[in-house]
């Protein structure tokens, strides 16, 4: 892994940076999950119904679902299995694989993840909103995506 720098970062710098951001993000997640929109789904059932509509024609493979997901392959099975029975995601052949098959959000998981999506862009915008400038916000955003690439 290698980044675009010319000066690689100390340890000690890239460890506590890193320490940071996760700490960040955990006192972040705290206030998330309190947030009323997940009484209606836990947060990473809805973080499954908000990635299938986000993937290229609203499907994807289970194992290709789970690249972008904070969940083991086998518990990301059973959610499905709950949210197929909630009738919010659906299964079908896979036309390229016909042991595999894809999943895709019904009208009724698309209705749920953009209600719930919306109150929760609001709760986000609330919570996080003033805590940085615009400036700020863009360059989080631009050193988040940079590190992303950077090991994948």
């Amino acid at each position: 892994m290698t980044g675009t720098s010319s000066t690689p970062a100390s340890l000690k710098v890239a460890t506590d940076a890193w320490e940071a951001l996760f700490r960040a993000q955990v006192a972040v997640m705290r206030q998330i999950t309190a947030l009323p929109e997940f009484s209606k789904l836990s947060m990473r059932e809805y973080d499954v119904l908000f990635n299938l509509r986000t993937c290229p024609g609203g499907k994807s493979r289970l194992v290709d679902l789970n690249r972008h997901l904070l969940i083991s392959q086998p518990s990301l099975s059973r959610m499905v299995v709950r949210l197929e029975d909630q009738g919010l995601v659906t299964r079908e052949p896979d036309p390229e694989d016909q042991r595999a098959t894809q999943l895709s959000l019904t009208a009724k998981g698309l209705e749920l993840q953009q209600q719930i999506g919306r109150e929760h862009v609001k709760h986000l915008y609330g919570l996080l909103g003033t805590a940085l400038s615009e400036e700020e916000f863009l360059e989080l955003n631009r050193l988040s995506t940079k590190l992303r690439a950077a090991i994948q």
